[in-house]
């Protein structure tokens, strides 16, 4: 029997991304008050072979978020401005994706590095050194997502990363996908990307410890060439939890990065639990009615 799909998505621009088996669904609120819907299948890097196997679906995933995250957060954009039909280069995309991972890398990997640097003198163990910089990176991904969390239209996109995560917790509890029946559901969900990201940081520590203190340029190199690995067996403590979550143990082990999605979701209205809802009810209607649809084992990630 082929195991449950898990769905999942990510909040865009006033609206909200449903990822499926074979397509994904983006819903968004226009300035006069309508819907948008944009349906696109699925590549097949997204969904083949690569996106069900252990360890190498984790850096897909990585992939999946960043360049599909791009895309269709451009596309929210078009609708904000009511340019619905501008056209996406690909070019665009993978400039985005390359200008975002460089910045990411340089604030939580290279900043935590250099400054733990600055107390070279006074650590001579490598485990010393990795939980040092872990915790300044652990510090300056907090203080980015307080600081942004303080703009009013980061508010309102964090409002519809509570209401992806409501909507699909309504989902896996087998409630109607209405409104009212959603609203009560938690706006944490194991699986968020936030959750994934505090896997990252814990995994990062061990691995780092393991590179020890070689020079600067190597273990900045190891900051990066290590970046798909912690992220793979990051993927997999994910996905072992969000299919534990009645176990006690793993749900305590998992709590520090439902506490973290407190940063990064607001408690939606009833409009923006519409769109969330519009997005996961098209793309599992799609799954549902789509004879090509092959068993699939993987999970989606919610950002």
């Amino acid at each position: 029997m082929a195991k449950k799909f898990y769905y999942g998505g990510q909040a865009v621009i006033e609206g909200v991304m449903m990822r499926g088996q074979k397509a994904m669904v983006t819903a968004v609120r226009r300035p006069g008050g309508g819907l948008a819907l944009d349906t696109r299948l699925l590549g097949g890097i997204y969904s083949g072979w690569m996106r069900r196997t252990p360890l190498i679906r984790g850096v897909i995933v990585l992939i999946e978020v960043m360049v599909l995250g791009i895309k269709t957060l451009l596309y929210s954009a078009n609708v904000s401005l009511e340019e619905e039909e501008a056209e996406i280069s690909g070019w665009l995309v993978w400039l985005l994706v390359a200008v975002s991972l460089a910045v990411s890398v340089a604030l939580f990997f290279m900043a935590p590095l250099f400054l733990t640097k600055l107390l070279d003198p006074y650590i001579t163990s490598s485990l010393v050194f990795s939980l040092i910089e872990g915790f300044i990176r652990a510090a300056l991904i907090i203080l980015y997502l307080v600081v942004i969390g303080l703009v009013p239209d980061i508010k309102r996109y964090f409002a519809y990363h509570g209401a992806e995560h409501k909507a699909v917790n309504a989902y896996e509890a087998g409630v109607p996908l209405e409104v009212e029946a959603v609203r009560k559901y938690s706006t944490a969900h194991v699986r968020c990307g936030t959750s994934f990201l505090f896997t990252i940081i814990i995994i990062a520590i061990i691995v780092f410890a393991f590179v020890g203190l070689p020079s600067l340029w190597l273990m900045v190199l190891s900051r990066i060439l290590l970046l798909p690995v912690i992220a793979a067996f990051g993927y997999e403590v994910i996905y072992f939890g969000g299919r534990h979550t009645d176990s006690a143990l793993v749900r305590a082990i998992l709590a520090p990065g439902r506490w973290l999605q407190r940063l990064t979701t607001r408690e939606p209205d009833d409009t923006q639990l519409e769109v969330a809802l519009s997005a996961l009810r098209k793309v599992v209607e799609l799954d549902q009615t789509e004879e090509a649809v092959q068993p699939s084992t993987s999970a989606s990630v919610s950002s």
